[in-house]
């Protein structure tokens, strides 16, 4: 499924397996992502929002810049990523990933880094 381009709201431009919306509100989202071998969320940062991944299925990569770090996360476990940390997330397994991605509080934006 691909993120639409929308240039005046920030939305992200990029194409993972699928993306399910489970609920939003005017300050958060729930979403499903399915993330097939080799396939990325590009660079990018929040400038309200504190990301909160759950994975669901396989193992998800979660890369940051200052602080420099890379994590694996895999099924049952979650990782928190705070307003304006530069980050990219990716399958770097052969099965697919999915996780649940919960962002709040605040308003929403995809700031590309």
């Amino acid at each position: 499924m691909s993120a639409s381009p929308d240039i005046k709201s920030k939305k992200p431009n990029y194409t993972v397996k699928h993306i399910e919306p489970v609920m939003a509100g005017p300050d958060f989202q729930a979403r499903v992502f399915t993330l097939a071998q080799s396939e990325r969320v590009p660079w990018h940062c929040h400038s309200e929002v504190t990301d909160h991944y759950f994975v669901l299925h396989g193992a998800l990569t979660i890369e940051t810049r200052k602080p420099d770090e890379r994590h694996v996360i895999e099924a049952g476990s979650r990782y928190r990523i705070e307003p304006g940390t530069i980050h990219t997330v990716s399958n770097q397994e052969s099965a697919d990933c999915t996780y649940l991605l919960l962002d709040g509080v605040g308003k929403y934006d995809w700031l590309k880094a």
